[in-house]
């Protein structure tokens, strides 16, 4: 019997906004840093700036032009998709946006989340019809990948026949510039178009694995005080425990993307790239590691995990899908898809939360 042709979530566009306001690593050196409990950390900036550097592999990072909030950039990621795509808007049946922190406007400390930047973004793109539903999630950095993960079920359930995931987020403006931290976090936005396609053989999105680890990681990644006494009050800025935060993702990430491989019938030895999430050059290097002496090798292909954190920084829910579009579009130097390559997409982040999911290309 010949097999029946089944329904796939395959990515017909990508897109991508990365912010032209470049901030280097050395416009931090002037700032004042504290510690956790409030003492000033008497090392020189330059220092601490170059100790940074040797630690996050971080030399630049982009952040939004003052006058643009998240569902901007998400939108400008959005037009470059849906070009792509070849694809018309008003024929969209979901669209789902990533993010963490709503569109915080520049100089403020409060979110802004009501309506959804998802039905902010489908009227700045003027889309009227009410049946392409619009939508958030938020799930720390992995909220793109988990965000592909519920659109796949839309599409292969035969509910939806599109949809447009994008991730987006400007956590730069969470960060107290008083914190070492905030050197990691920055701006930008990516996008896809999915569309419904029939095949006999597996394509687009396969099988994915998550969890959510909160007993002893939910203070991890949060929203807290300043660490600067002086900014104390009713404001909360963007806290990472990064050590803390370096040992679970170097524990948990590995196993999980060894689960998601097992769960979809492939080896290491199969996948063509794996697009993790941009938290931490040193960090992701480590965890790749660790993947191939999950099978026995020692010899570390790290051609398979394109990076962009040396230039972009941490854009949170942008990372993934910004590495897909500039991998897709050739401008990741030494990188390519083609027809049948698997790619792995992975991501850490609060909650704490990991996800993956395996691709095909069609």
């Amino acid at each position: 019997m010949k097999p029946k042709a089944g329904i796939y979530a395959v990515v017909t566009g990508t897109g991508s906004y990365i912010p032209p306001h470049i901030v280097e690593n050395a416009d931090f050196a002037n700032n004042r840093f504290f510690n956790e409990d409030g003492t000033v950390i008497d090392t020189p900036g330059d220092e601490i700036v170059q100790k940074f550097k040797q630690i996050t592999d971080i030399e630049q990072r982009r952040c939004a032009d003052n006058n643009h909030v998240t569902s901007d950039l998400a939108m400008f990621a959005a037009e470059k998709a849906l070009e792509a795509a070849s694809f018309d808007p008003e024929n969209l049946d979901y669209i789902i946006v990533s993010h963490n922190l709503g569109d915080m406007k520049h100089g403020s400390m409060y979110p802004d989340i009501l309506p959804t930047l998802a039905s902010r973004v489908k009227k700045k793109l003027g889309i009227k019809n009410p049946k392409t539903i619009a939508y958030d999630i938020t799930f720390g950095c992995p909220g793109w990948t988990q965000a592909m993960i519920q659109a796949n079920y839309y599409i292969k359930s035969g509910d939806a026949k599109s949809a447009l995931v994008i991730g987006a987020d400007t956590l730069s403006r969470a960060m107290e510039p008083h914190d070492r931290d905030s050197m990691i976090f920055a701006d930008g936005a990516g996008a896809v178009i999915l569309e419904a396609r029939e095949s006999k053989e597996p394509i687009g999105i396969l099988k994915h694995a998550a969890q959510t680890d909160t007993e002893e990681y939910i203070e991890i990644l949060r929203m807290n005080e300043p660490f600067n006494p002086e900014l104390k009050g009713d404001h909360q800025y963007l806290k990472m425990m990064g050590r803390k935060v370096y040992n679970y993702a170097l524990t948990n990430v590995p196993q999980l993307v060894k689960e998601c491989l097992d769960i979809n019938g492939l080896q290491l030895s199969d996948v063509n790239k794996i697009l993790i999430h941009q938290a931490n050059s040193k960090m992701d290097e480590a965890i790749l590691k660790r993947i191939f002496r999950l099978y026995g090798r020692k010899d570390v292909d790290m051609s398979v995990m394109p990076m962009t954190i040396n230039t972009l920084g941490n854009s949170s829910v942008a990372t993934v899908p910004t590495l897909l579009d500039l991998v897709v579009r050739g401008q990741l130097e030494g990188h390519e898809l083609k027809s049948g390559d698997y790619v792995m997409m992975t991501s850490v982040g609060a909650g704490m939360n990991i996800n993956a999911f395996m691709y095909k290309m069609p």
